[in-house]
């Protein structure tokens, strides 16, 4: 896994594809980009993909982490002269999203919002949880990452590797930070006026077995204020739905016309290849 020390920094994929729509995705609280890796060579068919990496020892606060995504963002549409942005997150990542996209609503043509954390303050036992894990010793962490897998994940949807990868990632990420980013998300507000101006088509995407947060209520309530909005809950997948073996993010955008242009063909990748 790299080292991501200095500053936010986008992560990029082997196949770089400047003609093709940028994906932009915003992780979950490990911040480290790597758990979009099975859903990429899916995704190349039509976007040049970037996966935002946080460093370990990132403090800053949700308008900075926002600014440094509007950055890295400006510094890539610099390079081609491509117009348009597809802005994804997922978990702590979907609410970085909302914090960045009602910022510079006119620079994304979609978003998608995955399991948003912005549900955090809807289970108060986890809020209040959240405020104990600054007593737990910082050797207990790995136990702790560990015992929270099950609420993270639908296990046996996910493969051995994957479920491997999944609790490496979360070990990777100091206590502080931790601790940290548990904060942000407490502190986390949108206003309903602020939704309201995502008037770009936004895709909310809830897994209906999430045991972490209530998810699918979180994408309902979202979906009523957002103007233009479509909702898909996937029955039987967790908060970490993008492991999945059966979830394929680049089909469902697919399918539910999310993609505003003509995916390439195996033989035009083949050729770009």
């Amino acid at each position: 896994m790299p080292e991501v020390e200095l500053k936010p920094c986008f992560l990029t994929p082997k196949r770089v594809q400047p003609d093709y729509p940028l994906f932009v995705y915003l992780p979950g609280m490990d911040g480290t980009g790597q758990l979009l890796r099975t859903q990429t060579a899916g995704l190349e068919a039509g976007f040049d993909v970037r996966c935002l990496a946080i460093p370990r020892q990132d403090l800053t606060t949700w308008d900075i982490l926002a600014n440094n995504v509007w950055e890295l963002i400006g510094e890539e549409l610099a390079k081609t002269s491509r117009k348009s942005v597809y802005l994804c997150g997922e978990s702590f990542g979907g609410c970085l999203a909302m914090k960045v996209a009602i910022q510079a609503p006119q620079l994304f043509k979609r978003i998608i919002l995955i399991n948003p954390a912005s549900a955090f303050n809807l289970r108060p036992w986890l809020n209040w949880a959240s405020q104990l894990t600054s007593l737990v010793p910082e050797s207990l962490y790995d136990i702790g990452a560990l015992g929270l897998l099950p609420f993270l994940a639908s296990l046996a949807r996910i493969s051995r590797s994957d479920r491997h990868e999944l609790l490496k990632t979360m070990r990777s990420v100091p206590a502080a930070t931790v601790l940290w980013r548990l904060s942000l998300l407490r502190e986390f507000d949108v206003s309903e006026d602020q939704l309201r101006r995502l008037t770009q088509p936004v895709l909310l995407i809830a897994g209906a077995s999430d045991r972490l947060l209530p998810s699918v209520s979180e994408v309902k309530r979202i979906g009523d204020i957002l103007p233009n909005s479509k909702t898909i809950i996937l029955p039987e997948s967790g908060h970490a739905c993008l492991l999945e073996k059966n979830i394929n993010l680049y089909e469902i955008l697919k399918d539910k016309n999310f993609l505003d242009s003509k995916p390439a063909t195996a033989k035009e990748l083949e050729l770009r290849g």
